[in-house]
């Protein structure tokens, strides 16, 4: 993969360079947050890895600002922040994933893989919920006709629900599907992206789609109630 590092501490940067090198990947490094984002734009980029606390302009706006020019490149956060309201943050700036320093390299590697899996993801059907469309083919979600702008774990947290065609899918489940260390990866978080995903595919409709179903996880209504 092609991967742009976006850190201002350049002992990390240059570590985690020649780590990805040594690893077959081509890795950019850019030291602060105005740079990081002139790279983004330049690509293509196939993953950005992007520190939170930068010179500049930090990372969430960084990435929100990637995000709002409709640059759709996976993004995973690396931050010394620790905490799910910084993790919610994240997400809503447009992140697909979150590493809290001080992180395995070895994790840092399977994230990017999967990240770079889930772009590359091809032959998903369209899945249906009422007037909600989710193409995971080519990484878009509709509702009626409308445009849906959606994190790539987002997308895998959608489509885990919609697949399931109005059955309960369990936390654990989601986890299990999703996310590559599940074992290892507080349930909660997935109540943080359900919620995001609620911001965006219910709230600005005046729909409810997403429903809980307490002590087991949540079940899509067609109908949006």
């Amino acid at each position: 993969m092609r991967i742009l590092i976006v850190e201002d501490e350049t002992g990390l940067a240059d570590t985690l360079r020649r780590g990805l090198a040594a690893e077959g990947h081509w890795a950019d490094v850019a030291h602060d947050g105005h740079r990081g984002l002139e790279a983004a734009l330049a690509g293509p980029y196939d993953v950005i890895i992007l520190d939170v606390m930068l010179p500049g302009l930090d990372g969430y706006e960084v990435c929100g600002r990637l995000r709002r020019l409709g640059v759709w490149t996976p993004v995973l956060m690396l931050t010394a922040k620790d905490g799910e309201y910084d993790e919610a943050e994240g997400l809503d700036a447009g992140a697909d994933d979150y590493l809290t320093k001080p992180f395995s390299f070895v994790v840092l590697l399977a994230r990017l893989r999967a990240l770079g899996r889930r772009r590359g993801a091809a032959g998903s059907p369209l899945l249906r919920a009422g007037d909600l469309e989710l193409d995971t083919a080519g990484r878009r979600c509709r509702r009626g006709g409308r445009e849906i702008e959606l994190t790539a774990r987002e997308l895998a947290v959608l489509r885990c629900l919609m697949a399931a065609e109005g059955g309960t899918v369990a936390k654990r489940d989601i986890l299990d599907e999703v996310w590559d260390s599940p074992g290892g990866t507080d349930p909660n978080i997935v109540e943080v992206y359900v919620s995001s995903l609620r911001r965006k595919i219910d709230a600005p409709f005046g729909r409810r789609s997403i429903l809980t179903v307490h002590g087991t996880g949540y079940r899509m209504a067609p109908d949006g109630g």
